[in-house]
């Protein structure tokens, strides 16, 4: 019985066998030779085929259903490599290829991203070329059979045959695996979170694209990310007013498409003024800067659109407690496209928590001891920001890029204080930029390449506050005018050695206006200065990888048209080795320079809201301010961990008293200085797929010198000893959240003296009297924060994305700054600036 059953299997199987076997001969086309397609071909279409025996012997193809004679020539080319030639309407001849035209693109196995910049080489030739920015290349004339390399700084070389990269209707997609050991020694991908990269010189990229989440953001917001990274911090929980390494904001070179911006935030700095989301990548270095590199002897910002032409429309749309804004990409022709972007606040007919914790921040008066008779003065404040940008994108050919943008940023105040229902004091503010540039990026065969870029700047600042009680009139304004044109020139040989050379040209003119009634002062101050550079640049990476040095130099002539002319030299230098698959060694240095500042004075005007206005140096009463800086780092990567320290010494000379933000008796004197930093960065990051966490601490020690005031030498305003950060975000699926602690030690201020002698009323106004500079310091800061977003589809084509954050949702209540004036009744007044309080906020947006 049981080897009837097993036969009765046997049989079953074999007849399910010849069943598929069967089903599998009908349903399939036997290949055929390639002679017998042919003759089949000529039959039909009655032509001819001349070719010798050797190009076709041996050679099948599988019969196609092909309508035309050319689709059946195209088709039988592509199957078998062959060319075909048209020799008359009859007539074919058919050949063995000998070379071949191929492309390919180039993504990140990793992110599944274009690979911009890797280089192709044919093995054995001179042929090479270099990937686009979209990381699609193309050879013409290849050798059939021949062999491509392609490598990538980071990534494992790749060997391909040129025959498997013909040119398609698309081109061949071809990923570069990690090379994962050598990957660390150059960039770390996710660095505290999504989309921030630390690159092998040092500097930090943040893709804005791929941008995860920070606690107490819901919204990408460019110069409140860069925040996040040791070093980088805003003393006033702004955005406008950045302090890098322990420098004023002023020292801080900001580039909008490399454009200078000299407007950076809305709601006085509380808010970015740049779109993120059509903002591709954002550069933030410290030191080591490149010589292309002029201006901000503390940092560099430069913010780059996206730059990609697409098929189809992108975009977007959102609203939050304090604005809406819009955005988008369209295509106009494939070589042509247009991006836009516009954002307008809702603050002057809509009241959220939100703007009722800036409102409190930026007027503190409210925050005043006031006196009796200020107790019964209402403020009100009608303030709207607005800001758009534009972007034309055309591709005149492969190797020919153009591009053209524009940005207008704008705030208006109108701010009145009423007594017993009558006028007080009426205030206006109004600030913009406008700004406009052109570039064109130009590759000139395989190695050389040069990109020109022309702007135009303008801001202006215009303020007035009318005392009704005392009839004391303020207006300032505050006009730059800025043009610039900068040509870079790169040789690349290959991946491991370019060299940057270029001229760069600005032309600055500022005009400076005040008015005063009480008492009477007018001044209206205007200068330009012209900046002619050359700049030189080497940067070789060895083989391994482990090695990367980027060695070069700056020369600026600085002419003032009224009162002097420097030549200045800025060496530049940029190391690192890897001792280790994933230990690295860095070493930077840089001397740099700048000729354009900003004066913080009539602190007791204007409420103390807009008192930043830019100034040239002239040589005299402020000169060139010049830096020097040299750091020393060592970091770990590997596998989720990462852990880095750095040591580093900076010396800023030519600041003025008046650029520094003095509230005591130094705040008018207009005196020469210097200050020096030292200071240890330390960071340590855990991630994985599903969560990052890290610990930041900073310590630094901040002094000024200046000669001639007494003591001459003191903490400097920005001198924070101790900052901290503990922070993590956590991913799960289209969930995000952000948790966060910052502390910071204290900063300096400076106290009236005691009892009778705070106060000298010899003087018209009363003077006060004070302790020896920055002598106390302010209360510790803490601040805890917290943020959530949730990603979901709405239809197939329509994306959205819910948020909500608290900032200090502690409430912690901290000062951020504490300076005296004195009254009318000539007593003095203390004068508290108070952190944000605990703040909400909530965003809906739409992608699509």
């Amino acid at each position: 019985m049981q080897n009837k059953r097993i036969a009765v299997l046997l049989f079953h199987v074999l007849l399910l066998c010849f069943i598929c076997i069967g089903s599998a001969q009908e349903g399939s086309i036997s290949s055929i030779p390639l002679k017998t397609h042919l003759k089949t071909i000529e039959k039909t279409f009655n032509i001819k085929f001349s070719f010798i025996d050797d190009a076709v012997t041996g050679i099948t193809i599988i019969p196609d259903s092909k309508n035309t004679l050319e689709t059946h020539l195209d088709y039988i080319s592509q199957q078998t490599k062959l060319e075909i030639k048209r020799l008359s309407d009859r007539y074919y001849a058919i050949s063995k290829k000998t070379t071949l035209n191929i492309c390919g693109q180039i993504l990140d196995n990793y992110k599944s991203k274009p690979l911009a910049g890797a280089t192709i080489q044919v093995i054995n030739t001179a042929t090479a070329t270099i990937a686009d920015e979209n990381g699609i290349f193309e050879l013409s004339n290849i050798p059939l059979g021949a062999l491509l390399q392609i490598k990538f700084l980071g990534y494992k070389p790749l060997f391909i045959q040129a025959d498997a990269l013909t040119q398609q209707p698309s081109c061949t997609k071809i990923a570069l695996a990690l090379k994962y050991q050598q990957l660390k020694e150059v960039i770390v991908y996710q660095f505290l979170t999504t989309g921030l990269q630390k690159n092998t010189d040092g500097s930090i990229t943040i893709n804005a694209s791929d941008f995860g989440i920070l606690p107490g953001q819901i919204e990408p917001d460019i110069l409140k990310t860069i925040q996040a990274l040791p070093g980088i911090k805003s003393i006033d929980e702004t955005v406008s007013d950045i302090n890098i390494r322990g420098g004023t904001n002023d020292q801080n070179l900001m580039l909008w498409d490399g454009i200078k911006m000299y407007q950076s935030g809305h709601f006085f700095g509380l808010i970015s003024a740049f779109n993120p989301y059509l903002t591709e990548n954002i550069v933030s270095i410290k030191n080591g800067t490149s010589a292309q590199y002029g201006d901000g002897v503390s940092g560099v910002l430069s913010m780059q659109t996206k730059d990609k032409l697409t098929d189809s429309f992108f975009g977007g749309a959102g609203i939050n407690f304090i604005s809406g804004d819009a955005y988008g990409q369209i295509p106009v022709t494939d070589k042509i496209a247009v991006q836009f972007s516009g954002r307008r606040s809702a603050t002057d007919f809509f009241n959220s928590p939100t703007y009722d914790q800036f409102f409190d921040k930026v007027f503190q008066d409210s925050k005043i001891v006031e006196t009796p008779t200020e107790r019964d003065i209402k403020r009100d404040a009608n303030f709207y920001f607005y800001d758009f940008t534009g972007k034309l994108l055309y591709n005149i050919n492969d190797n020919h890029k153009l591009r053209w943008s524009f940005i207008n940023i704008g705030n208006t105040l109108d701010f009145t204080e009423t007594q017993s229902n009558a006028p007080f004091s009426e205030s206006s503010l109004d600030q913009t930029n406008l700004s406009f540039g052109s570039s064109l990026k130009s590759s000139w065969g395989n190695y050389f390449s040069t990109d020109l870029n022309i702007y135009y700047t303008q801001y202006k600042l215009k303020a007035q506050n009318n005392a009704i009680p005392v009839s004391q009139k303020l207006a300032q304004e505050n006009e730059v005018l800025e043009t610039a044109i900068k040509l870079t020139t790169k040789y690349q040989p290959n991946d491991n050695f370019h060299w940057l050379n270029g001229y760069n040209f600005n032309e600055v003119g500022i005009t400076n206006f005040t008015y005063v009634t009480q008492p009477p002062f007018t001044s209206n101050i205007k200068g330009v200065i012209r900046t002619h550079a050359l700049f030189s640049e080497v940067d070789y990476s060895s083989p391994n990888d482990k090695f990367h040095a980027t060695l070069g130099g700056r020369l600026n002539l600085i002419e003032n048209i009224n009162t002097f002319s420097e030549t200045i030299l800025e060496p530049r230098i940029n190391l690192s080795y890897a001792v280790h698959d994933f230990v690295k060694l860095e070493a930077q240095g840089e001397f740099k320079s700048q000729s354009t500042n900003q004066v913080i004075d009539l602190e007791q005007n204007f409420l103390g809201i807009e008192k930043r206005r830019w100034v040239l140096s002239d040589g005299e009463q402020l000169p060139i301010t010049k830096s020097k800086q040299g750091s020393l780092g060592i970091n770990y990567d590997h596998h989720n961990l990462y852990i880095g320290l750095e040591g580093f010494y900076k010396e800023v000379k030519g600041i003025s008293t008046a650029t520094q933000g003095f509230q005591n008796q130094n705040q008018f004197h207009g005196e020469i200085g210097q200050y020096a930093i030292k200071g240890i960065e330390f960071l340590i990051n855990t991630k994985n797929k599903y969560y990052s966490a890290w610990l930041s601490y900073a310590y630094n020690k901040n002094d000024y010198t200046f000669k001639t005031l007494s003591p001459s030498n003191f903490p400097n305003n920005l001198d924070i000893r101790h900052t901290a950060t503990l922070a993590g975000t956590y991913n799960y699926k289209n969930l995000k959240l952000g948790l966060g602690f910052t502390y910071r030690s204290g900063t300096p201020y400076t106290k009236p003296q005691e009892g009778d002698a705070a106060i000298n009323q010899n003087f018209f106004p009363a003077q006060i009297n004070y302790q020896e500079a920055n002598s106390s310091r302010l209360p510790e800061y803490t601040r805890a924060d917290a943020s959530a977003t949730y990603n979901f589809k709405l239809n197939q084509k329509l994306n959205a994305v819910v948020g909500a954050s608290i900032l200090n949702f502690t409430g912690k209540e901290n000062i951020l700054n504490t300076y005296y004036r004195v009254n009318t009744d000539n007593e003095i007044e203390t004068v508290q600036r108070l952190s944000l309080g605990v703040t909400p906020n909530f965003s809906f947006r739409i992608l699509f």
